[in-house]
């Protein structure tokens, strides 16, 4: 056990081996280079997103402002946004698959007729060409949209799980990745690439969630109204998740599964106003997200492909169709309880093969990482047409010569629903086979996905055992090579498709060899559900997805056991799909919650006690030489506490005492310095540096003449920023000196900062604080979401000596912890509450550090936890 270990080693000569005794973070700490194979850590340049409300003056006023009718007015308003997000979604949705359904058909359609002329003529190699040309061009086209915005590659729902989770993903929101997207997935889809469709809708509802609210957009600047609502990332995220939610509903016809899609996958807290919002409807004219994006794309669908305006008979993307027994089939039964041992089994096998799944995925994707993203961008191009040329040649070569001539049994039972106006036989492929019999893995490889699903699910001939074996190693390899490739994609259907193979062969082998009555369909539904749930380890919401597509209730027990077990088994080698890929990304994503192990740390373990903070009253220059020297993005407003307390009544043996166990007991930021100074001087052949024992440069003299602001700007930042900028710290300065008490007031984000000196928002020294010009609440939010940078600052408008009052600004109301406090209550209101920063103030109302999202990764907690093992 590595931690006994460190229990009982403090040198590196110990039992432990170096490379069982060094996580990355630790090597990178003590100034040794990680190898080359370990895990890639969070980066910390990610920002985080302020979910927690500024309550500052300007706010303050807003609220005192507000009474019933106004804040009925805003609920209206929220209303009919999140009605046509979801509108907009299921239109989306449309475009996504009437083109998607045209330019399939028309590829095959093509390509099958060449099949056809050609099986007598001997010209199969035209027939490869013409497939070859259609599939190439198409994501040919799909990669180029990528080119054009990376962050559209993908399916996009590790992103905006991440996004939800409260990390800012650059561009992930954007109007010109949802174009990207959009286009790009019918691209995708079309050209044959084993990618579905319904994780790029999910992302493209989120996307147009953040988008429709502000009624702007960054790509095109000119577009811009006067909307005062909505102005803040609380706002955003709420919508986000509506979309999010909408994009499933849109996609699987499943608006409460979509509900808790959002939940299980994106959101850190549960919201209960957002999930009514998003997937309960209430009476009255009380409209939401989910519901009208299944309605919209069920009401065009069904007109456009039945020309039964109304009849609303197609309520998603994809839809499993109706399982039932034949008519006047008495012992048939769509599953029973002996069933359920089998479905166990199988959730087993599903969460082993989803596994090895998402370890053979993650290979590839840091093999590109390494060798393929750092090249030109072009490379990527190639990447994308190889996938593409060898997946085409690998349908085409199935279909001609692995395929089976089965018999066909009474008219395909395949459920009307699955295709429109088209002949419910048209998905049957007869490529070399004669009339009465079809070619079983051409009907499988030359269809659409969805189309392909139906066939396992609803087809009563049988598939050639053989047949379904190499249809599925096929797709199961294919698959995971081109998730993570240059395109848009999505991974449900391929997986469902996949799994509905694994289950549809275990179907033959009970029926066929066994001799067992059962019903395939049920059998082959829930090996889509194994597997699909073994790669993207999801159980609630997936369950509910599942049932809404099979729109068969009693499905409910036997999905949710399997799902439970391939998810358990999974996780027994490695995460999910979608996890994996945030990991390697680098993403800094808070778990549901931390292990129990953590709690033998406290906040004042992980803090960060190097603060960079304000004054109340600060000058000019101070505030731009903060914010061009750190990339904080807030900043503590504090006042120095320079009196030490002494012992004034020596006699008073009580005073005294309660004197003594006060210096005792409040940590203090010196202490907390000190103490880690020692910490890290246990570790055995470190060089490392620290405040401890670095020495602060002195300051050279100003040169007259000078500029003092430029001169201000050109020093190095020194950590203790004042009215007087020519005071500096002293090399004979002690611990106690340098990480002086300072008594904590409140929080001012950099973006407030920015704005205020942009505005001119300042006073001379000869006047009063009230003579300060005043911003009001819709000034301070009127860039959002592009706050103006500290660098795009003229210098020249600036006056060094004038002063700002920060106060009215301040959150002078934020959540903050004690430095005792343990990390599980640290870690659940950091992410219940969605925070950004997290001050850490002592029972003297003196801040002695800063938490941030970056603390909270499970990676820097194991290596505070195996340096408190070294410590103790």
């Amino acid at each position: 056990n590595n931690m006994a270990c460190y229990r009982n080693c403090f040198c590196c000569h110990c039992c432990c081996r170096e490379g069982e005794t060094r996580t990355p973070e630790e090597l990178a700490v003590l100034g040794e280079i990680p190898d080359e194979e370990e895990e890639i850590l969070p980066r910390k340049d990610y920002e985080s997103l302020d979910y927690d409300r500024c309550i500052n003056e300007p706010y303050v006023e807003v609220l005192e402002g507000m009474d019933n009718k106004k804040s009925r007015q805003y609920e209206v308003v929220r209303w009919m946004m999140v009605f046509v997000i979801g509108v907009t979604v299921g239109l989306v949705g449309l475009f996504v698959d009437f083109f998607v359904h045209l330019f399939t058909k028309i590829k095959f359609t093509v390509v099958g007729s060449s099949i056809e002329k050609c099986a007598d003529k001997g010209c199969l190699s035209l027939s490869l060409l013409e497939l070859l040309s259609f599939n190439m061009i198409f994501v040919f086209i799909a990669s180029l949209l990528v080119l054009i915005e990376p962050v559209a590659a993908g399916s996009g729902i590790p992103e905006i799980k991440s996004y939800l989770n409260g990390v800012k993903i650059p561009g992930i929101v954007r109007l010109r990745t949802f174009i990207c997207k959009a286009a790009g997935v019918l691209f995708s889809v079309s050209g044959g690439l084993f990618v579905g469709k319904e994780g790029p809708m999910i992302h493209s509802g989120a996307i147009v969630g953040a988008g429709l609210p502000q009624f702007q957009s960054i790509s095109f600047k000119r577009i811009t109204f006067d909307f005062p609502y909505f102005r803040s990332d609380r706002d955003k995220r709420d919508f986000v998740s509506a979309g999010a939610a909408a994009g499933v509903a849109a996609a699987f016809g499943a608006p409460i599964g979509g509900t808790l899609f959002s939940l299980e996958e994106g959101s850190s807290f549960w919201n209960q106003a957002l999930t009514w919002k998003v997937a309960v409807f209430s009476c009255s004219l009380q409209l939401f997200c989910s519901m009208s994006a299944t309605f919209t794309l069920n009401f065009f669908r069904s007109g456009i492909n039945f020309n039964k305006w109304g009849s609303f008979q197609l309520p998603g993307l994809l839809n499993f169709g109706e399982f039932k027994c034949p008519d006047g089939d008495k012992n048939c039964h769509l599953w029973t309880a002996v069933d359920l041992a089998f479905f166990v089994l199988m959730g087993v096998v599903g969460g082993l093969l989803g596994a090895l799944f998402n370890c053979i995925n993650k290979c590839l994707a840091k093999y590109r990482i390494r060798h393929v993203h750092p090249k030109a961008k072009f490379v990527r191009v190639l990447e994308s047409l190889l996938v593409s040329m060898v997946t085409t040649v690998v349908i085409f070569a199935a279909s001609i010569l692995l395929g089976e001539c089965r018999d066909l049994y009474s008219p395909a039972t395949l459920n009307s629903s699955l295709a429109s106006s088209e002949d419910i036989n048209s998905t049957i492929r007869q490529f070399f086979c004669s009339n009465k019999t079809y070619n079983d893995m051409a009907t499988l490889f030359f269809n659409p996905q969805e189309a392909a699903i139906h066939q396992l699910f609803h087809q009563d001939s049988t598939f050639s055992p053989v047949t379904l074996s190499v249809f599925f190693l096929l797709y199961f390899l294919l698959a995971c090579w081109t998730y993570g490739v240059s395109v848009p994609s999505g991974l449900f259907v391929p997986s469902l498709l996949c799994g509905a193979a694994f289950g549809r062969l275990v179907a033959n082998i009970l029926k066929v060899n066994i001799g067992l009555d059962i019903y395939s369909g049920t059998f082959a539904l829930i090996g889509a559900a194994a597997f699909l749930g073994g790669v993207v380890r999801m159980t609630i919401s997936l369950t509910v997805i599942l049932i809404e597509s099979t729109n068969e209730i009693t499905y409910g027990l036997p999905i949710m056991i399997t799902l439970m077990v391939a998810k358990w088994t999974g996780d027994f080698f490695n995460k999910g799909i979608y996890d994996i890929h945030i990991q390697l990304k680098g993403v800094p994503l808070l778990e549901w919650e931390t292990e129990v192990e953590m709690d033998k740390l406290t906040a004042s373990d992980i803090m960060e006690p190097n603060l960079t903070y304000v004054y109340p009253h600060t000058r000019v220059q101070s505030l731009v030489s903060i914010l061009r020297t750190t990339v904080y993005h807030a900043f503590p407003v504090v006042t120095e506490n320079r009196q030490n307390e002494r012992d004034f009544m020596k006699g008073n043996i009580l005073i005294s005492n309660n004197i003594r166990f006060k210096k005792s007991s409040v940590v203090t930021r010196a202490g907390e310095q000190r103490r880690r100074c020692q910490s890290m001087k246990s570790y055995p052949s470190s060089e490392l540096r620290n405040v401890c024992d670095e020495q602060s440069a002195v300051e050279e003299p100003t040169e007259e003449g000078e500029d003092m602001l430029q001169q201000m700007l050109e020093r190095r930042h020194v950590p203790y920023p004042n009215l007087y900028p020519d005071q500096s710290p002293s090399d004979e300065w002690t611990m106690e000196e340098r990480f002086r008490p300072l008594t904590f007031h409140g929080l001012i984000l950099r973006s407030q900062l920015v704005n205020l000196l942009i505005r001119g928002v300042c006073y001379s020294e000869n006047q009063s604080s009230a003579s300060q010009p005043r911003l009001s609440y819709a000034e301070m939010t009127e860039d959002y979401p592009r706050y103006p940078d500290i660098h795009d600052l003229d210098l020249s408008l600036l006056n060094p000596r004038m002063i700002v009052d920060v106060t009215p600004y301040m959150n002078t109301s934020p959540y903050t912890v004690s430095p005792n406090t343990r990390i599980s209550q640290v870690f659940n209101l950091f992410r219940t509450m969605g925070l950004r920063h997290l001050p850490v103030v002592n029972a003297a109302g003196e801040i002695v550090g800063i938490i941030t999202r970056h603390n909270l990764t499970h990676e820097f907690l194991v290596t505070k936890l195996r340096q408190h093992y070294i410590t103790i």
